[in-house]
């Protein structure tokens, strides 16, 4: 199946279906409250309530792991009680729960707050992808979700600018402050996703698993192989500013510029490079294309221990921003495979699994990322960028696979 031309998306930036136009202003609402929070939390739990940083770490810890467990039951409920109620549901719970964890006097309560609301906010992002799924139809669905990467990463910065405020700051209220208004976003987020259409639950048929999925091999093993190229994401988020202050030369504010330049770069350029990820099979060649640009980028970012600052500066900028080219095509890749192989009755269920893959991931990479970035050095830089290429071109006959069993797992094929 090759890529094929559909009416355009969206007209003057703005998604001409009315459906997307309420699922990217509930994303935009949601992550825009978020990345306030991820800005300031780590330091306002540490400085102002006086937690360790070990101790922070395994409260997120606890949550991340409460994120991985809940995934697949909640896009599971999604599909089979009606998945815009359940989105519904899930958004309340992660509206009312997103301020009391600035409450925490102790480490546990800490634990318990963050992971009862990644309870409600993994659910809902999994719901909400089947979601996305189910109404981005027609060849959508790729361009839809590079559409909302984009979106998200304008909310993130621009959420930040607010966090950031409160770090100059630097008073209790302000922090407080910060947890308050992503309640009040995410709340209404969650009135947004009211406004979404009805959408049929599934009737789960006689003798049908309650979770296919899990034995939907071909389909694991693309969520397996997808979860393992999102390692490029940790890498170039943990694994390079470690390596920018422990192996270069270059100042440690390029860690910052590195982040602003990529975050620019997909909010002007993700949906134009997804655009040839719009089936299975593309989907699976997005991969190794976009495989083969994080590779080089990583090959270039690994030569600036080499040299002097300008040197190190010039390293960094060149692979970072080749880097992001693949990250950019190989999202679409990811996307292409992870929605094309899902049966669309099913979208909830399915999109929660393929999101396991990162959250499994999550836990496991920071040692990882850390000993090829940092102890390995440029060395470690080369076996990443072979690893990249490696599993990115396993993906194509385990996709030809894929598409062979669908029949098998009742299961139609689309594009996007």
């Amino acid at each position: 199946m090759t890529a094929t031309t559909h009416p355009p998306l969206t007209h003057r930036g703005i998604p001409v279906d009315r459906d997307l136009r309420i699922l990217a202003l509930g994303s935009f609402a949601n992550r825009f409250g978020a990345g306030a929070v991820l800005t300031t939390s780590a330091l306002y739990f540490t400085r102002q309530v006086g937690f360790s940083a070990t101790e922070v770490a395994l409260a997120m810890s606890v949550s991340a792991i409460v994120g991985i467990v809940v995934q697949v039951p909640a896009g599971h409920l999604g599909d089979t009680r009606g998945p815009r109620e359940v989105l519904t549901a899930f958004m309340v719970g992660a509206a009312v729960f997103s301020a009391p964890p600035v409450l925490a006097t102790t480490p546990w309560m800490l634990a318990l707050l963050l992971g009862v609301l990644a309870f409600f906010e993994r659910g809902a992002g999994a719901v909400n992808q089947g979601v996305i799924a189910q109404l981005a139809t027609g060849g959508r669905g790729v361009l839809f979700k590079a559409y909302l990467r984009a979106v998200t990463n304008t909310a993130l910065g621009l959420g930040s600018v607010f966090g950031g405020a409160a770090l100059v700051i630097d008073q209790r209220w302000a922090y407080v402050g910060v947890f308050l208004l992503n309640a009040v976003f995410t709340g209404f987020a969650a009135w947004n996703s009211t406004r979404l259409p009805h959408l049929a639950p599934h009737t789960r048929a006689e003798g049908e698993p309650r979770l296919a999925v899990l034995r939907d091999w071909p389909y694991v093993v693309i969520t397996i192989i997808t979860g393992l190229f999102s390692l490029h994401f940790f890498v170039m988020e943990l694994g390079l500013a470690l390596y920018v202050s422990a192996r270069t030369a270059a100042p440690t504010v390029m860690v910052a510029v590195l982040l602003i330049l990529n975050t620019a770069a997909v909010a002007l350029f993700q949906v134009r490079l997804s655009r040839r990820a719009d089936s299975v099979e593309a989907g699976a060649r997005a991969l190794v294309r976009g495989a083969w640009w994080i590779a080089g980028g990583f090959a270039v970012v690994g030569l600036a221990e080499r040299g002097t600052r300008w040197v190190a500066v010039a390293a960094l900028v060149t692979g970072s921003l080749v880097h992001v080219v693949g990250e950019m095509i190989g999202s679409g890749g990811q996307w292409g495979l992870q929605m094309g192989l899902a049966p669309h009755e099913r979208q909830g269920q399915y999109q929660g699994f393929a999101g396991l893959g990162f959250s499994v991931l999550a836990v496991v990479a920071p040692p990882v990322v850390t000993y090829f970035c940092v102890d390995r050095g440029e060395a470690g830089w080369l076996m990443l960028a072979g690893f990249m290429v490696v599993i990115a071109l396993v993906s194509v006959p385990v996709a030809r696979w894929a598409l062979r069993s669908r029949a098998r797992y009742g299961v139609t094929t689309h594009s996007g």
